[in-house]
């Protein structure tokens, strides 16, 4: 009779061989599978790098299959924004958009002599937006897909019926008198009153309240009064911020003037910021909002941004806002639309809550026609520069 029996080792060896065909073979088959999956954005080039003056100014990326990307920044002098992004666009085309992350090294850290800077970081902004926005085309998914989809379902927006921000009204002086402060704290009151106790109030000192000042105010006002002051000081001197969160039992926020994860690595550090509040126009673009939420996070510090810019770079901030884990409240509306160029697809319920933009990209589309109706009309002159004054005796005064 024949011996039909195994021993272990000869067992394991033949599981082993067939185990190892099994594998192979399935190997084979991804393999033959991935060679049918075509990488969209492999042979994408830009084409054309071009800034439009619109008040804000919109930058209109195009490409050789016919997609085109647009992003938003602001606060520029307009013929040097124009010309710094003809010299970074020119440079740009036959690249691939979608190497998102190798064109915002290149833009920024290239030209050893402008470096950093509201100019130059403002421009990539633009671009960076500019650039998610084709490559959210190109696959055909809104740009928080690509950041790792939604972590919310909606994403709450001031001003609403349920938030709102009150303003400094204009600089003040280096220290406040018993009236300043009355007439400030009545303010939020009224406000408190109007939006119930589950309403939020922003106080912005918009840098224009000196510290002493503000340290008076902010002490007069119960914590829980308003959910933050905002821009407490003006950037550039860490110590000040220090001081105030030592002196200030109220909730800090800033950002909006601050540029990219280095310079709200020290807000961080040193514990003086509760809120950060980057504006997707001016902080290096969606590439450079993602990366500051991560730093906030590891902190456990939420995002509230800033926004300067119209609907178009509002959603593509919202797309950031829809991807991150720790978000507190988003500034703007669907008011910022100069002759109703853009057209958005999110949309603000009662509560004051955005829905999350649908469609490829930003999930924005946009009137080119319009676009170049307004650029033509704007003027090709700068229109002078801003002269903040105390009101009582005429000296300059941050704002």
């Amino acid at each position: 009779m024949k011996n039909t029996q195994y021993s272990r080792r000869e067992a394991l060896g033949t599981l082993g061989l067939g185990s190892a065909a099994s594998l192979g073979f399935m190997m084979a088959q991804q393999n033959v599978a991935a060679q049918n999956v075509a990488d969209k954005g492999a042979n994408l080039k830009i084409t054309d790098v071009r800034m439009f003056n619109v008040g804000k100014f919109y930058v209109r990326i195009q490409t050789n299959a016919g997609i085109t990307g647009w992003g938003e920044t602001y606060g520029l002098v307009a013929k040097a924004a124009i010309a710094l992004c003809e010299a970074m666009g020119s440079g740009l085309k036959g690249e691939n958009p979608t190497r998102i992350e190798h064109i915002w090294q290149r833009l920024y850290r290239g030209h050893r002599d402008m470096r950093g800077g509201p100019f130059l970081t403002n421009v990539i902004s633009a671009i960076d937006q500019a650039l998610w926005d084709i490559a959210g085309k190109a696959w055909g998914v809104p740009v928080y897909r690509l950041l790792g989809g939604p972590t919310r379902d909606r994403i709450r927006i001031y001003p609403s019926a349920t938030s709102w921000k009150i303003g400094p009204g204009g600089p003040r002086q280096f220290a406040a008198t018993p009236q300043w402060v009355k007439g400030y704290v009545d303010h939020v009151k009224q406000f408190r009153e109007r939006l119930g106790p589950n309403g939020a109030i922003m106080l912005d000192a918009h840098c224009a309240m000196p510290p002493a000042f503000l340290i008076q105010l902010a002490n007069a006002l119960e914590p829980q009064d308003v959910l933050f002051i905002e821009e407490p000081a003006v950037p550039g001197n860490i110590e000040v911020f220090k001081r105030l969160k030592e002196a200030i039992n109220v909730p800090l926020a800033t950002g909006e003037r601050d540029r990219t994860i280095w310079e709200f690595i020290p807000y961080l550090q040193e514990r003086c910021i509760d809120v950060l509040q980057p504006d997707i126009g001016a902080c290096g673009g969606i590439s450079q909002m993602k990366k500051i939420a991560t730093l906030g996070e590891a902190y456990h510090v939420p995002l509230a941004p800033h926004n300067a810019t119209t609907v178009l770079g509002m959603s593509a901030s919202l797309n950031v806002m829809a991807s991150i884990p720790f978000f507190l409240i988003h500034e703007g509306g669907k008011g910022y639309n100069p002759e109703n160029v853009a057209k958005v697809s999110w949309t603000i319920d009662k509560e004051g809550y955005a829905s999350l933009p649908q469609g490829p990209g930003l999930g924005v589309e946009i009137d080119e026609k319009k676009v170049m109706e307004i650029h033509a009309k704007k003027p090709t002159k700068p229109t002078g520069w801003p002269s903040p004054r105390h009101e009582k005796d005429g000296g300059i005064a941050d704002y």
